[in-house]
């Protein structure tokens, strides 16, 4: 209200330096003292930004970005790595360095990348903002700053910059504030429900058999999913009430065919930047198939740590990256698979990954593949007694099918329930863009959202925490 009453009553200037504020008290509400971390890097790139972008002869350019992306990584490193590399020292040296006492601050995997880029293309001519205002406003946007989108420069701050988008629009309002409560929707009914029975398989259960294990991996994929979707629809709609339209960081994602399709859904600004500031820099497909290949598995090691200090992280990025190398080996026998055949196979070996991906160590990735193959034994229930042959193995038993995840009050059955629905929901239906930015409202969809909305207020507890906060 205050930021489209100061556009219309005093300047769309004014407006935007009041959004700016806001948007710093906003990330100084969690810790006040990493506030002067974001400002000294905003001025930091501004000033290597605006100076790349001059195209001084006396300025080696060369050195200035290389000094530029230097520091950015340095900061990046040292919050997000220093103990990592700590720890690995320790264990390679037998040696015994403190492990400091760091707290990584919110949001700056994702501003590093947009800072880096921004960079990058103010070297090469594609870019110059000389507005210290709007550069910051693009860099510390509230809806987006702390976990993403990860905007391009060219996407946001021409909005910043256009007069037309001073005025409040009501339908963007509408819009906007629908795709909020949706997001809020999926975050507190759907991913934090499936969150209990992902940590109880995770965190607290010595072994899994079959179904526990693939419940547990199970309910991950889809907590994962509907956490931080439902953060990209929270962002994305709040950026539209500000008729500031960031990009749509997810399409159906377990859709997805092969997995080249699945990075092409989902976090798709993330899979953006890897490809334009890193796999192409590093020759792309341009310099014969086999650097192709080794390319592809570097960007994705690279993706991969991004998201966290630790091997299984590494890893994690290490199988899709020999996925998608696969995948081009396999396109040169020109076989075609049914699509349905593609599909399954992509979502199992997604579902397996993310594993890694939510594992604290590789014991616990372990516990819960080896119950997804059935070396933990497979339980039955009784009324399948009939296929007693199954029994020789040793593995099969049969019983009361009520495994330790579907104990109260872990919400009995109802985990078989919320999973095939979600799944449901995920697999064959629009997605959130697709309801609300694609199509008309109609009045019944706006009831129904609202309605869900006020139930996920009731839900909303203090322990629930967006999943993407942590990467």
């Amino acid at each position: 209200m205050i930021y489209f009453l100061l556009n219309k009553y005093s300047s769309y200037s004014n407006g935007r330096f009041f959004l700016l504020l806001a948007s710093f008290v906003f990330y100084a509400w969690w810790n006040p003292k990493y506030i002067f971390l974001l400002l000294f890097s905003i001025l930091f790139n501004f000033l290597v930004g605006r100076q790349l972008a001059l195209k001084d002869v006396a300025v080696n350019r060369k050195w200035l970005l290389a000094l530029g992306i230097g520091v950015n990584i340095l900061l990046l490193g040292y919050f997000k790595y220093a103990n990592f590399f700590i720890e690995n020292t320790n264990i390679a040296f037998n040696q015994s360095f403190a492990i400091q006492n760091i707290i990584l601050p919110l949001g700056i995997s994702f501003i590093t990348f947009q800072k880096i880029a921004f960079l990058v293309d103010c070297y090469k001519g594609k870019a110059s903002e000389p507005d210290l205002v709007n550069y910051s406003l693009f860099v510390s946007f509230f809806p987006q700053l702390i976990a993403g989108p990860i905007v391009h420069h060219s996407e946001v701050l021409p909005q910043f910059k256009d007069n037309k988008n001073k005025h409040i629009n009501y339908e963007n309002v509408l819009r906007g504030s629908m795709l909020v409560m949706l997001g809020l929707i999926k975050k507190v009914v759907v991913a934090d429900t499936f969150a209990i029975w992902a940590n109880k398989g995770f965190n607290t259960v010595g072994t899994l058999n079959f179904a526990e294990a693939w419940l547990t991996s199970l309910s991950y994929t889809f907590q994962l999913y509907y956490d931080f979707s439902g953060y990209c629809d929270m962002a994305v709609g709040l950026g539209l009430m500000f008729n500031i339209k960031l990009p749509i960081n997810f399409n159906s994602p377990y859709k997805a065919t092969g997995i080249a399709d699945f990075w092409r859904r989902w976090h798709i600004t993330l899979g953006r930047f890897l490809r334009d500031y890193i796999y192409i820099p590093l020759g792309g497909n341009q310099k014969g198939f086999g650097r192709e290949l080794s390319n592809l598995l570097v960007v994705f090691l690279i993706g991969g740590l991004w998201h966290g200090a630790a091997w299984t992280f590494v890893f994690w990025g290490f199988l899709h990256g020999l996925a998608i190398i696969t995948e081009r080996l396999f396109r040169l026998t020109k076989i075609k698979l049914p699509a349905w055949l593609s599909w399954m196979l992509t979502f199992g070996f997604v579902n397996a990954a993310w594993v890694f991906f939510r594992a604290t160590s590789w014991d616990d990735a372990i516990k819960v593949l080896k119950g997804m193959i059935g070396l933990n034994g497979i339980v039955l229930p009784e009324a399948m007694q009939r296929l007693s042959l199954l029994a020789g193995s040793g593995t099969v038993s049969f019983g009361e099918w009520n495994t330790v995840l579907l104990e109260k009050p872990f919400y009995s059955n109802r985990i078989i329930l919320f999973i095939v629905l979600f799944f449901v929901l995920a697999v064959f239906f629009k997605n959130s863009q697709e309801l609300l930015l694609k199509s008309r409202l109609k009045p019944v969809k706006v009831v129904w959202i609202y309605t869900l909305f006020l139930f996920a207020i009731v839900l909303l507890g203090e322990n629930s925490q967006f999943l993407y906060f942590n990467f």
